[in-house]
């Protein structure tokens, strides 16, 4: 049974991961990250942190992988808005 939930862990975390790719790709095609409000990626990127802690104290890799990548997704955007927003 636990295989079964670790399973959906890795399902879930790469459906969630993977949402976030149209969006950074969408970001570098245009060249704009304008529409990302600093507050929402302050508090996303936080909580994105928050729960690879919690993943990593659980030692549940699903949570460290898709909260790993969804970061570093979120850091793509970031930079982009910080490069763009000149």
């Amino acid at each position: 049974m636990h295989d079964f939930f670790t399973f959906l862990g890795y399902i879930a975390g790469t459906l969630t991961t993977l949402a976030f790719v149209p969006q950074v790709l969408h970001t570098y095609r245009v060249k704009s990250a304008r529409d990302f409000s600093w507050n929402m990626l302050i508090a996303f990127n936080c909580g994105l942190i928050l729960w690879f802690i919690y993943g990593v104290y659980l030692h549940s890799w699903p949570m460290i992988l898709a909260n790993s990548i969804s970061f570093a997704f979120q850091m793509f955007i970031v930079g982009m808005k910080l490069k763009y927003s000149k």
